[in-house]
């Protein structure tokens, strides 16, 4: 669904420059963090279109870095062909390194769930297939019990008619996805907001949270 997105962007849109250039650590790496910042912690979230994940946390002060990749899965050095495919297990996500002293773990969490529909069972919006499907990697027991007490939070608040389907799993190696995935929508940001629009999301948000979007809103800082 992406692509066909996409080639509709291209025709109407036509190419757009690149603004900036992100830096990432390498594919498959575990905790890898910038030398000399001991204190700083990763979370991963799946919540489909890696293009749509890494906005909203690359804006929120104490978010060192995001990283677009695929986890979750079988291969090895999986490439994105592989994985849209859906015969790799993995899904599409977003690595966050971020400063525990800035920005809790529980906040993160209100991000993710903020930008997905938790109720989508076969994807996130128009990119349908189990490679879009929503999960929280957990990487030790306190973030497990803390993404437990959030989702057991959000059933709770009668938000949503149907049931949260979004899963809670050990994190595992997390791969790098291609450059060109990284940071797409400063790099392409004409074909990313049609793409962005053109796939509900955010009609979705507008729709189960209102004004409640401090990833959307300006509340976070712009980096």
């Amino acid at each position: 669904m992406k692509i066909s997105v996409l080639v509709i962007a291209l025709l109407l849109l036509g190419s757009a420059a690149a603004l900036l250039v992100f830096t990432a650590s390498g594919p498959g790496s575990e905790g890898k963090y910038p030398a000399g910042n001991a204190k700083l912690a990763e979370a991963t979230f799946a919540g489909g279109c890696f293009w749509c994940m890494q906005p909203p946390f690359d804006k929120l002060e104490g978010v060192v870095s995001t990283t677009a990749g695929y986890t979750g899965g079988r291969e090895k050095d999986p490439t994105y062909e592989q994985v849209s495919a859906g015969a790799t297990g993995h899904v599409e996500a977003v690595r966050i390194v971020y400063d525990p002293s800035r920005i809790s773990y529980e906040q993160l969490l209100d991000v993710f769930w903020q930008n997905i529909d938790p109720t989508q069972p076969d994807g996130q919006f128009a990119d349908t297939g189990p490679q879009y499907r929503t999960v929280i990697f957990t990487h030790d027991d306190e973030q497990r019990l803390l993404a437990e007490a959030s989702r057991r939070k959000l059933e709770q608040s009668g938000r949503y008619d149907r049931g949260i389907t979004t899963e809670i799993l050990p994190a595992t190696p997390f791969y790098e996805a291609e450059e060109y995935h990284q940071a797409y929508y400063r790099k392409n940001p004409l074909r990313y907001e049609y793409y962005r629009r053109m796939s509900g999301r955010d009609r979705h948000i507008a729709e189960k949270w209102g004004r409640e979007k401090p990833a959307r809103s300006g509340k976070a800082a712009e980096k």
